[in-house]
């Protein structure tokens, strides 16, 4: 075992945070620590790095805190570094002092080894020294053969090749580590730390939501790396996906407890649903049998001839083991299911050869969003996902193409930054920053609307500069449902969310009529809520008419196509930190074909429809009585053409599905 807490107790003033807490790290394992926004899972890890104390540590000697000799723990803080100027080369490099300190004692005993005559880099074995050798060079050989193996569990031969490959997983060109620290975003310097405090390999390895702000193709590379990882790490998460393929042990904090599962999340989940119903399953016949006990001694207690009986039923509830009555899961979560003001046309969005970026051009991409359908954006950092997003709501200005929205378009956007990073003023309560957006609401409607949000009774009069990351994003949620839009374009809606806020967010986004564009890195949320996606890849922008995991499999048919796979023998292999990539995936033509199938069937029927519709648009337009009703007639003639205009989008459509039925077909 590496380290154990038992019976901690941690208080912020009066306040308890964690009670009673029982943690135990074993050998190489992977842990999750999962529970409620502000249930005290930092504060765990804050524990365990050493950054605060126990406040019972010196009034109970049964509690305290065990390590198996002296343990390295790292720990990704949030911190600035202290020189902006050092390069991030010369700072990532003091991850490896360890190392270099190792290479700098072998020297010297290499130089002592030769000035004896050994030569230098002979390493010691056992038994290999001769008599005639003096004492101290055989101590010079055994030490130059124990910083031979200590340079191989730092991986100090490797160093500068772990460090550019890691650099580069993380997003970054190889020249950005000669630029200065102090020239990269805060983001950019979170990141940083993080690839120092892997390249670091602690002992245990303490993350706090690692996979915020990383993309989808790092946050893979990450997952291999931490199963592959040959010591402990514990982490702090709300990435579903990411516990369940790196996770074999699972803490939860509830109500100030914490509680061992043993598995994945997903494990964990089961787990406790099956405790719970055992509990209440043995707590409802504990009771029955105490009820009966009970009216059996009120029945006889008078009874001379039952005084014995009775005296021992008493003592049998005396004795019984109490069983706790069960509480159920905190699962009190916002709920905001509503109905956009107006209903859309069928072409929500049309995109054509747009040129995004700021300074300099990101991406250039074509695609089209119909009413009800819901597209997740994804792809690498840097490419303009959202600045795409911030295009379409006129925060940036295109460089150059077109997209248009259709009529009756009415969106909402949320931008998970300006949430987070809130400009009101911290005095201010939660009811009058909403208040202060919408004026004309009725106090009973303010607070209506704010308490399907979770910010109910007192909470409604809590300061802004106190709020959490994650309220901060339930308020900025609640003000942009209450325009109801039929169109909501949201940047990264799930971060700073707990596992029942994120849940909530699905089922309001599955049943909503309108139509939705978003960007995220949750591949679990995206899973469940996408209907399409559109992917930013180095070589340009796709979509695909598909969800989440039909994606994955015709992305595996590309790379698996014989062509691709012939060129992707025809380059050297990358060097990797470890042997971490061998990953099988399968692609099933049948599916595929049925779902185009399906699809082809889908935009026929309403290519139909449409037919129809533009039919009897030209004939309202050829009725005498309207001959003389020039705006009528006008908005019939709009119709018409957004019909004819729709007609094409599906032709074009069917085209491309048709084409891609053959060639799996071929």
């Amino acid at each position: 075992m590496r380290y154990q807490i038992r019976h901690a107790l941690v208080q912020y003033a009066a306040d308890t945070i964690l009670e009673d807490v029982n943690f135990e790290i074993h050998d190489k394992e992977k842990i999750a620590v999962v529970g409620r926004n502000g249930c005290g899972k930092t504060t765990l890890l804050k524990l365990i790095a050493g950054d605060l104390e126990m406040s019972n540590l010196d009034s109970d000697e049964s509690c305290g805190i065990n390590m198996a000799g002296k343990q390295q723990i790292g720990f990704l803080r949030q911190i600035s570094f202290e020189d902006g100027n050092v390069t991030v080369e010369e700072e990532i490099k003091k991850s490896f002092a360890p190392v270099f300190a190792c290479e700098a004692r072998m020297k010297e005993l290499e130089e002592q080894l030769h000035r004896t005559g050994q030569p230098q880099g002979q390493a010691y074995e056992a038994g290999s020294a001769e008599k005639h050798e003096q004492p101290g060079q055989e101590t010079l050989l055994r030490e130059y053969a124990r910083l031979q193996n200590q340079m191989e569990a730092l991986r100090g031969y490797t160093w500068q090749q772990d460090m550019e490959i890691m650099f580069q997983k993380f997003g970054f060109p190889l020249e950005d580590l000669k630029r200065p620290i102090g020239s990269y975003s805060g983001g950019q310097q979170t990141k940083v730390a993080f690839i120092k405090l892997l390249l670091s390999r602690p002992d245990i390895m303490l993350l706090d939501e690692p996979t915020n702000h990383l993309d989808l193709p790092t946050i893979e590379w990450l997952e291999n790396y931490l199963r592959e990882y040959d010591k402990a790490v514990v982490i702090v998460s709300h990435d579903r996906m990411f516990l369940d393929r790196v996770i074999d042990v699972t803490y939860e904090i509830e109500y100030h407890r914490i509680k061992r599962y043993p598995g994945n999340y997903s494990a964990f989940i089961r787990q406790k649903e099956e405790n719970l119903a055992k509990q209440e399953k043995d707590y409802e016949e504990q009771q029955k049998e105490i009820e009966r006990l009970t009216a059996w001694i009120e029945k006889w207690k008078n009874m001379p001839t039952k005084v014995a009986a009775t005296r021992s039923k008493r003592m049998a509830i005396e004795h019984m083991v109490k069983i706790e009555k069960p509480r159920r899961f905190d699962t009190r979560t916002f709920h905001a299911m509503f109905t956009p003001r107006i209903e859309s046309y069928t072409d929500v969005l049309t995109v054509k050869n747009l040129k995004i970026g700021y300074d300099r051009e990101l991406s250039q991409l074509s695609f089209q969003l119909k009413k009800g359908e819901r597209l997740a954006i994804i792809g690498e950092n840097g490419k303009g996902k959202s600045t795409l997003l911030k295009t379409l709501v006129g925060e940036i200005p295109a460089l150059g193409g077109s997209f248009t929205l259709g009529p009756n378009v009415e969106w909402g956007y949320f931008d998970q930054q300006k949430a987070v990073v809130n400009d009101a003023d911290p005095e201010q309560t939660v009811l009058e920053n909403f208040w202060e957006e919408y004026p004309k609401l009725m106090r009973e409607d303010v607070r209506s609307a704010l308490g399907s949000f979770l910010f109910s009774q007192e909470d409604v009069e809590k300061k802004m500069g106190q709020l959490s990351g994650g309220e901060k994003v339930r308020l900025a949620l609640c003000k942009m449902f209450q325009t109801k839009p039929n169109l909501l374009i949201l940047d990264e809606p799930t971060n700073h969310m707990d596992m029942i806020g994120k849940d909530a967010l699905e089922q309001m986004l599955s049943s909503f009529p309108g139509t939705v564009l978003f960007v995220s890195h949750d591949r679990y949320f995206i899973r469940q809520i996408a209907t399409e996606i559109l992917e930013f890849q180095a070589s340009g922008v796709r979509q695909y008419p598909c969800g989440y995991e039909d994606y994955l499999q015709e992305k595996n048919r590309v790379t698996t196509a014989p062509g691709a796979a012939a060129q992707k023998k025809s380059k050297a292999p990358e060097p990797t930190l470890e042997d971490v990539f061998d990953k099988k995936t399968y692609y099933n033509p049948g599916k595929i074909k049925s779902r185009l199938t399906r699809q082809l069937e889908k935009y026929e029927t309403m290519l139909a429809e449409s037919e129809q519709k533009a039919a009897e648009l030209q004939m309202q337009l050829l009725d005498p009585a309207l001959a003389t009703d020039y705006q009528k007639l006008m908005e019939l003639q709009q119709q018409l053409e957004a019909e004819e205009h729709q007609q094409e989008s599906l032709l074009e459509r069917m085209l491309e599905t048709e084409t891609e039925l053959e060639q799996i077909s071929g």
